[in-house]
């Protein structure tokens, strides 16, 4: 038999690594993830590799985390571990419980979390909310980035140490 591909997550119909940010070649981190998250990913593009980030290595970094918390008390905690795995231009993803399943028509686990909570802790974290989206029918998720005036100048540095190249033909007298 065939293996099936997942639905796509959500209404939007963009397979979920890409929702997620997930680009070739990523080291990806994942956090307390649900038993079937792998499978609910879906085909991954080449050559990602997925570690568990609260398993990895102290000096380990990431270009996406997926984090997933059950209270809010979690958001503060994961936040401060997280941040320091996060690549300069990575995107860390915190995914909370919806209060409705699709199709349900009980909440799936009362919880203190939120959209709200979420962004709040991101925000005294230093970082920026700059993406939401339906992860599945059960969780959703918020991106954290580190605002850009905060990451580390690599381009700039690179180009300084190029040398400088004439614009201008200067003129001979003769």
């Amino acid at each position: 038999m065939k293996p099936t591909t997942p639905a796509p997550a959500g209404y939007s119909g963009t397979p979920l690594p890409k929702k997620l940010g997930i680009q070739a070649g990523f080291r990806v981190g994942l956090v307390n993830a649900p038993e079937n998250f792998r499978d609910t990913l879906g085909p991954l593009p080449e050559g990602v590799l997925l570690k568990d980030a609260a398993r990895a290595d102290e000096g380990a970094s990431f270009d996406v985390i997926v984090c997933f918390v059950q209270t809010a008390h979690d958001v503060d905690d994961h936040l401060r571990f997280l941040r320091p795995k996060l690549t300069a231009a990575g995107g860390l993803w915190l995914g909370w419980r919806k209060k409705l399943a699709k199709g349900a028509k009980q909440p799936v686990l009362a919880s203190d979390v939120s959209e709200s909570v979420v962004r709040s802790a991101g925000l005294a974290g230093g970082l920026v909310d700059n993406k939401v989206c339906a992860i599945d029918e059960v969780w959703s998720g918020l991106r954290f980035v580190v605002r850009v005036e905060q990451r580390p100048k690599i381009a700039n540095v690179a180009k300084a140490a190029q040398p400088a190249t004439r614009t201008r033909v200067e003129k001979r007298r003769p």
